[in-house]
């Protein structure tokens, strides 16, 4: 399956070029055009449980089903955020771990579930108990706010991490909860706090702006509600 990515910056579109009988999955409202021959559905991906574990990292209980049943065709994906949209290899005996409203669309051998954190890491690690996991084997289209990179990490290095900055990782790579700063003091007059450190091999990718910076910033215009006085 060909797919290319349309429009640069934030607000990029994917068009997926399907064969007669290929089917791609994306999360509900997704679709933006495609052609006659071919049809979508709304299904509970992997089934009603897997479905309702879904919700609990962030997902939608029903996914979108697109497939070319009369022909070959093409189907227009957009993501909700702005931001950019890279793909990612899932090999057989692979895991991705991706962080909440992250997964965007996959190939149909990508299979969507949710893996639960330790307590730890659910509580300080930024994405929650809760955590997307990608497996089987395809390709997996994964949406962020800002643009991507993605680091590969040698075996015996390590990096730190903004939370706020994380979108993926290997479920294979070793990860700790730690202060973003040479000090807990530090951490918090920098403004950085708590951050994750990775320790190789691996692939990491990062969102290049941080959703929480952006609702600091928002913060001090909001209109500050009235009172009402008692009567």
């Amino acid at each position: 399956m060909k797919h290319e990515i349309i429009g640069s910056g934030a607000f990029p579109l994917v068009r997926f070029y399907l064969d007669q009988g290929e089917t791609i999955k994306s999360e509900t409202g997704a679709m933006v055009a495609m052609t006659r021959d071919l049809r979508l559905y709304g299904k509970a991906d992997g089934g009603i449980m897997k479905s309702v574990t879904r919700m609990f990292s962030g997902e939608s209980f029903f996914m979108q089903s697109i497939t070319a049943e009369k022909g070959p065709g093409w189907v227009l994906l957009a993501p909700a955020i702005p931001g950019e949209i890279a793909p990612i290899e899932i090999r057989d005996g692979q895991e991705m771990i991706v962080q909440k409203d992250g997964f965007f669309a996959g190939t149909s051998g990508i299979e969507v579930s949710t893996k639960v954190q330790s307590l730890a890491k659910g509580l300080f690690g930024g994405a929650g108990f809760f955590v997307v996991k990608l497996t089987g084997k395809g390709t997996a289209y994964v949406s962020t706010y800002g643009a991507i990179h993605t680091i590969d990490l040698p075996k015996g290095e390590d990096v730190l991490i903004d939370n706020g900055h994380l979108v993926a990782w290997d479920a294979s790579m070793q990860y700790e909860i730690t202060k973003g700063a040479s000090s807990w003091t530090s951490s918090v007059t920098a403004g950085e706090g708590l951050a994750c450190r990775f320790y190789g091999p691996g692939r990491i990718l990062i969102q290049t702006r941080n959703p929480a910076a952006l609702a600091s910033w928002i913060f001090p215009f909001l209109p500050i509600p009235k009172q009402v006085p008692q009567a």
